[in-house]
């Protein structure tokens, strides 16, 4: 006679056979906090993050070769779902090679100034923002030790010219509402010399590929 399992063991396998499995997110660690953010905000806790350098910002040639090998540790570690928390990102195509080869999705778009506007936004406003340098919160709570400071600035500012020049203003995507933030980026502007735009982009695309991953949408 085979015997009736207890109601808490059978109220177990139902939560594991109901319950969404972890979706690990291989992100840019210049979107990290966003990540969080949005997750936190649409309740996804069984979204999980790691990241790559964000200095790799400046290194595209490193994300491809970083990826292909942080989804493969990734798998080892049993996970089965990946989703790849990056654009293009200046790879050239060589990170979609990555995504192909492992069968993850990875966020839309040329980079994260496009999906944060929202591609859509974004494209309408290329032709016009084609001088502009962009900054979001992330580069705003950097901006001494992601341009300052590694391009001399703080020491020779005679080279702003060298390296802005080209520039005619400065935009702030603005992810938050955050004063202090905005102090940095209209500062920044007035150091290099560029005229000032603010766009309050919030996290634009973002909150859609993570709800489209995090439902395993692709």
């Amino acid at each position: 006679m085979k015997m009736a399992r207890p109601e808490k063991e059978r109220n177990a396998t139902v939560q594991q056979r109901t319950a969404p499995q972890k979706v690990l997110v291989i992100a840019c660690g210049m979107i990290a906090r966003e990540v969080l953010a949005v997750r936190d905000r649409l309740g996804f806790d069984h979204i999980e993050l790691t990241c790559l350098p964000a200095e790799y910002h400046y290194y595209p040639d490193r994300i491809a070769p970083a990826m292909d090998k942080a989804i493969t540790q990734a798998r080892a570690d049993g996970y089965r779902h990946v989703f790849v928390g990056y654009a293009d990102c200046g790879t050239g195509g060589l990170l979609d090679g990555v995504c192909e080869k492992h069968g993850v999705e990875r966020i839309a778009g040329p980079h994260c100034f496009a999906f944060y506007q929202g591609l859509d936004a974004f494209a309408a406003t290329a032709e016009d923002d084609m001088m502009s340098f962009y900054m979001t919160d992330f580069l705003c709570r950097q901006f001494d030790a992601f341009f300052l400071k590694p391009l001399g600035l703080d020491r020779h500012p005679e080279l702003i010219e060298d390296f802005f020049g080209n520039y005619e203003k400065l935009i702030y995507l603005a992810q938050t509402d955050d004063p202090a933030l905005d102090s940095v980026a209209e500062g920044a502007a007035r150091l290099l010399g560029l005229a000032y735009e603010k766009r309050r982009t919030g996290y634009g695309d973002l909150t859609t590929a993570l709800d489209q991953a995090a439902r395993g949408k692709p």
